[in-house]
């Protein structure tokens, strides 16, 4: 999904780097780790009682269950509501709690998930954005983990390859853990790599493909032969038809200086709407128009062999031949590296229900605006996962009694990205889904989702529905390095206006810069390695110029302000990382957001443009615009004001009779029994 011509890095990465064992390996490791917890059992549960911290308050409930719906809209959500269609949400909101829930700023889905899972602000959870900068060279880097490579001495010599968590804080399921409560946590943003603690966990959004991108779709196209045409989020590879078959392979996982691949061949059987697929030793039937299941690739040899799942859609025969696979996710029955914990949790995942995606953005949403697939395919798609994830979230329901069972859902996030209604929308703007029935169509399911939740826990579970931010629509960008550069903030090199990743900034005449989709940076000397801001007073005073002016911004086109407000770091966030994000944080009007190039670190000579991308709707504006969501199966003393995402975390460990710490930022919402009436 990393190319040169990337727009969007604060939603696909850059790529995260990619350490893999062979599937071999991994496999044969994630038995002996099973099996040696089979053996230990009866001393772990010795030691669980002997060392485990005493839970100093009373329990409040025998059993918390979390269902996160990402980017479930209030506003939205109460017109259903009112024309009863949402009746398990409308039954919580009218015999228990229904509120609409602060989210961070920015109220972005890793910054505000974070904060969810810690109950603290970024500043003392340290993640900002998708992004992060490189103090020294000023390039974007994924904000959620680092890979790291040293050399090995002794019999394992050669390079060795670690993923690290970047986010901060302790998790409230590790605290839980610590006194002995168990926890399962499926599919929460920000848990790549995963930790370790009291129960199970399934890794989520940022954990990439297998390629180490954040996701990278291949589409096969028979055209006149040429290169490898880059495209947002993947490639396409122009292919000949001889022979009545085509020829060609598949990419996978980084080797070196180059990539492992396999070969991959479509052989036509004269019918217009079929053809048969051979890889991986396999024979897989294509219809056109029709996904297929999982299918496991693998690519390399012996000890070195490692295993990808993909699917493939077959766009068409003739006249053109077109064939979509999607991003090669890590194999969850042979993981190529930890993606859950225990490590053998997903392979034990994997063998109860099948195959499922493990990609942290697994909904192809560029392949979508790039083409590649049609709005059919990306519902299916989106749809086939969000089943997945239900069928593991019932069973982990079923078997955990006590504790606390959450999963995230992200259909209800993706499908408002992309089909967000702009009927009035600027010349250009995509059509689709203006009159929102994909939207309605997923509120739906996700109500249903939660009635079958409440028919599947008993009286003494406490269930909460959340969503980490709500959704506006996205028609206008502002590309703001174009902007700092006309104030005269941000200065380039000759000739390199339209270089990419701010590699044509000229940072010895450079105050300030933007990358990530709300940050604003100043070049700050002995903090970044060329930075020229001296001294507290010219920060605070260039801080003060620069959010003067923009909450002054008109945009020409349409008269309107494009800036709500404009947030002072310092003030905003508190904690030992503060000082790791960005200097200011841009709160857009609804309808703007910052720009593609402005997300990837690329600059521009327009200050606006029109979003004539598929991805219609955002909530990277003002943190005002767009609360989440808030429900409860009992009635929640709400106090004075919102509740905030960061109070979940405290109340959670409050309900199972463990004490708030003193570092975390939430407070306790309290709750009392509810007698919820059937919808």
């Amino acid at each position: 999904m990393i190319t040169s011509s990337s727009i969007c890095l604060a939603y696909i990465g850059p790529g995260a780097g990619f350490a893999f064992l062979g599937s071999f390996l991994i496999l044969f490791v994630a038995i002996l780790l099973a099996l040696a917890s089979v053996l230990t059992f009866p001393l772990r549960v010795v030691a669980a009682l002997l060392f485990r911290r005493k839970r100093t308050g009373q329990s409040q409930a025998k059993r918390v269950v979390i269902v996160g719906l990402d980017g479930l809209d209030p506003g939205v959500a109460t017109r259903m509501m009112d024309r009863g269609e949402l009746p398990a949400l409308d039954s919580l909101r009218k015999h228990a709690t229904f509120a609409r829930l602060n989210t961070t700023c920015p109220p972005i889905s890793p910054v505000a998930w974070s904060s969810f899972a810690t109950g603290v602000n970024p500043g003392k959870h340290n993640i900002f954005d998708f992004l992060n900068r490189d103090l020294r060279s000023y390039r974007p880097e994924l904000s959620s983990s680092r890979v790291t490579t040293t050399k090995r001495k002794g019999l394992l010599r050669g390079p060795r390859t670690e993923v690290e968590s970047r986010r901060k804080s302790k998790t409230f399921w590790t605290i839980l853990g610590e006194y002995g409560v168990s926890s399962t946590v499926l599919r929460v943003p920000i848990t790549f790599p995963p930790e370790r603690f009291r129960g199970q966990l399934l890794a989520g959004m940022c954990v990439p493909d297998l390629r180490g991108t954040q996701g990278s779709f291949t589409l096969y196209e028979s055209r006149p032969a040429g290169d490898k045409t880059a495209a947002t989020g993947g490639t396409r590879i122009p292919v000949a038809i001889e022979n009545r078959r085509v020829r060609t392979t598949l990419t996978g996982p980084p080797m070196g200086e180059g990539s492992l691949s396999v070969p991959l061949e479509v052989r036509f059987n004269g019918t217009p709407d079929s053809a048969m697929l051979h890889i991986s030793g396999q024979k897989i039937r294509l219809k056109t128009g029709v996904s297929t299941d999982w299918v496991r690739v693998e690519f390399g040899r012996g000890l070195r062999k490692v295993s990808g799942i993909c699917r493939f859609l077959l766009r068409s025969v003739s006249p053109e031949f077109a064939l979509y696979v999607t991003p090669i996710n890590i194999d969850p029955e042979r993981p190529a590296m930890p993606i859950s914990h225990p490590a053998y949790y997903a392979t034990y995942l994997a063998k109860l229900h099948g195959p499922f995606a493990t990609l942290g953005l697994a909904e192809d949403t560029w392949a979508l605006s790039e083409g590649a697939i049609d709005e059919e395919a990306f519902l299916d798609q989106t749809y086939a996962i969000h089943r997945e994830r239900e069928e593991m979230f019932f069973d982990a329901i079923k078997r955990v009694r006590t504790g606390v069972c959450c999963c995230v859902f992200d259909a209800t996030d993706r499908i408002q990205h992309m089909f967000h209604g702009r009927p009035d929308g600027p010349p250009g703007s995509p059509p689709h889904g203006g009159d929102g029935a994909a939207i309605e169509e997923v509120y739906r399911r996700s109500d249903a989702l939660v009635g079958r939740v409440l028919e599947a826990i008993d009286d003494e579970t406490v269930l909460f529905v959340l969503s980490d931010h709500g959704f506006v629509s996205f028609r206008r960008g502002m590309n703001v390095n174009a902007w700092l550069a006309q104030e005269g903030f941000l200065t380039f090199k000759p000739d390199s206006v339209d270089a990419e990743y701010l590699a044509g900034v000229d940072w010895e005449k450079t105050r300030a810069y933007s990358f990530g989709l709300s940050g604003i940076y100043l070049n700050v000397k002995g903090r970044e390695s060329r930075g020229i801001v001296v001294g507290d007073e010219e920060i605070r005073t260039l801080k003060q110029d620069i959010a003067d002016r923009l909450k002054k911004l008109l945009d020409p086109a349409t008269g309107k302000s494009a800036i709500r407000e404009v947030y002072d770091a310092a003030t905003t966030y508190h904690g030992p990382y503060r000082n790791n994000g960005p200097d200011l944080i841009v709160g857009y009007e609804a309808g703007y957001r910052a720009s593609w190039d402005t997300a990837a670190g690329k600059t521009s000579s327009e200050v606006f443009e029109d979003n004539t991308k598929a991805w219609g709707g955002d909530h990277c504006v003002d943190r005002a615009i767009v609360p989440g969501v808030f429900y409860c199966n009992r009635q929640v003393d709400l106090g004075e004001g919102l509740p905030d995402i960061m109070d979940l975390a405290p109340t959670v460990l409050h309900l199972l009779g463990v004490e708030k710490p003193a570092h975390m930022d939430g407070k306790i919402l309290r709750c009392r029994e509810t007698e919820l009436e059937a919808s």
